[in-house]
């Protein structure tokens, strides 16, 4: 058997459940690595070492007892610091809560409980989930396990630094604009943004609320599914979520994409896109071909459009969220933090109802022009190679708000449509690290998203490669 630091999700809960390793051991490697590692990418804020190995020692023992301990039973798992436990530190990433003591459990995280799965500590992220790099003035910026130069991605940097260098087999993590998708991409591993309303989101700090979501970040699809199945569904404390129909998500990925259409959009998605980027853009076409899959071009709507309706609400949202803290200490918040919501105050009311009201029509559009036909979108997650921490936060402003928002270009809108996203390794750049594409459903079309990535990732192995210096230690 592999090293267990080298088994996936679903990979490690099958092999406790088949008493073929035990929790506790598995634990045990878990927290070394987080302990060992972490540090070195900014990954982690808190480590639960007694209370995680007690309860490794408690499923172990209901395993020996023939008792069912779920489909995630005894996995060592840790998630994004925004995500509240009670009793439990929630610094959402900021100076403001780093005292912050919740009296609530985050639904997602009570499902996972309920699953078996283990919860070993809380994940790094971005200041107030507000930077599509890993940027925290705090805490320092997420740093990337494949070169320290360069960041991991965020807002759910930790969770991707965690998931990539093997410190745990899969992590929670939230996504207002591309938050899952880039820590994911940047660092190689598998996320998935679900549909807005599948995932509860009771007891997560919010960012901008109508746009949020939480998804996982996973070594492989598969892993990814099988955390779906356990955090989807409606749930009552969250008015939010939607009577979408309860799924194994597991069970449907067959490795056969006969049947499925792929739509590839012409124009916004790749225009701007670096030659090398579509160089694997295309590269990982060929492969979702081979598997059976008929790809189309299309074409698609006003996307400067869809990108200020969205930077509307998002800003708008985030101001009403920090206003009073904004007042009563500003000092508190990283410049480039606060320069991102102070906008959201000198726009009318007015303005923001309006792209709540358009963004039915607008998401329909899209679907029409750039999916029409077809089961999926295929664009890039990121349209340039991973830039450096440097290229980010240093320099004239102006510049650092251009390298920032190419970032983005491929994932902000997706959040305002309220679309599922998954965002799977396609290769390296030049620079050596990680690239990725994304599959973009319609509402609650994951099953077919993670179908065709698992198709995929049957063909190709880039999310089996391992960062330097992550391997046994």
């Amino acid at each position: 058997m592999s090293a267990l630091h080298d088994l996936g999700l679903v990979e490690t809960a099958d092999a406790i459940a088949q008493g073929a390793i035990t929790s506790e051991a598995a634990t045990a490697s878990a927290l070394h690595r987080l302990e060992a590692l972490g540090p070195r990418y900014h990954a982690v804020m808190l480590i639960d070492r007694d209370g995680a190995l007690e309860a490794a020692r408690a499923v172990d023992l209901a395993r020996a007892r023939g008792e069912d301990i779920g489909p995630l039973g005894g996995v060592p798992l840790a998630h994004k610091d925004l995500l509240y436990r009670a009793g439990r530190v929630c610094t959402g990433g900021s100076l403001i809560r780093k005292d912050f003591v919740p009296d609530v459990t985050a639904s997602v995280l009570e499902r996972l409980d309920g699953a078996g799965a283990l919860d070993l500590g809380t994940l790094h992220l971005a200041e107030f989930a507000l930077s599509p790099t890993g940027f925290n003035a705090h805490y320092g910026h997420g740093r990337s396990p494949w070169n320290l130069d360069y960041g991991s991605g965020g807002s759910s940097s930790g969770s991707g630094a965690a998931v990539a260098a093997r410190l745990v087999s899969g992590a929670l993590g939230s996504d207002t604009g591309g938050s899952i998708r880039h820590p994911s991409a940047m660092c190689g591993v598998t996320g998935l943004k679900p549909t807005n309303g599948l995932v509860p989101l009771y007891g997560a700090m919010p960012m901008a609320p109508s746009l949020d979501t939480i998804g996982p970040l996973t070594r492989s699809v598969r892993d990814a599914a099988r955390m779906l199945s356990v955090i989807a569904g409606p749930d009552v404390r969250d008015a939010t979520t939607l009577a979408a129909p309860e799924r194994d998500y597991e069970s449907g990925l067959s490795g056969d994409l006969k049947g499925v259409t792929i739509a590839v959009p012409q124009g916004y998605y790749r225009t701007t896109a670096d030659g090398e980027i579509l160089a694997l853009m295309d590269e990982s076409l060929k492969v979702l071909k081979e598997a059976g899959a008929k790809v189309v071009e299309t074409t698609v709507p006003d996307m400067a459009l869809i990108n200020a309706l969205m930077q509307v609400v998002m800003t708008c949202e985030a101001a009403t969220l920090h206003r009073q803290w904004l007042e009563e200490r500003p000092g508190d918040y990283g410049a480039q933090v606060r320069a991102r919501i102070l906008p959201g105050f000198a726009l009318p009311a007015t303005r923001y109802v309006e792209a709540l009201m358009m963004r039915a029509k607008v998401a329909e559009d899209w679907l029409h022009r750039a999916m029409g036909g077809a089961d999926m979108v295929h664009i890039p997650t990121l349209p340039i190679a991973v830039p450096s921490i440097a290229e980010t936060t240093q320099g004239a402003p102006e510049d650092v708000a251009v390298a920032i928002a190419r970032v983005t270009h491929c994932t902000r809108a997706i959040n305002y449509l309220g679309l599922p996203s998954l965002s799977v390794p396609c290769g390296f750049t030049a620079n050596g690290l990680p690239a990725a594409f994304q599959l973009v459903g319609r509402p609650f079309g994951e099953p077919v998203l993670l179908r065709a990535g698992d198709a995929y990732q049957r063909r190709a192995d880039f999310h089996l490669r391992v960062p330097p210096d992550c391997g046994p230690i």
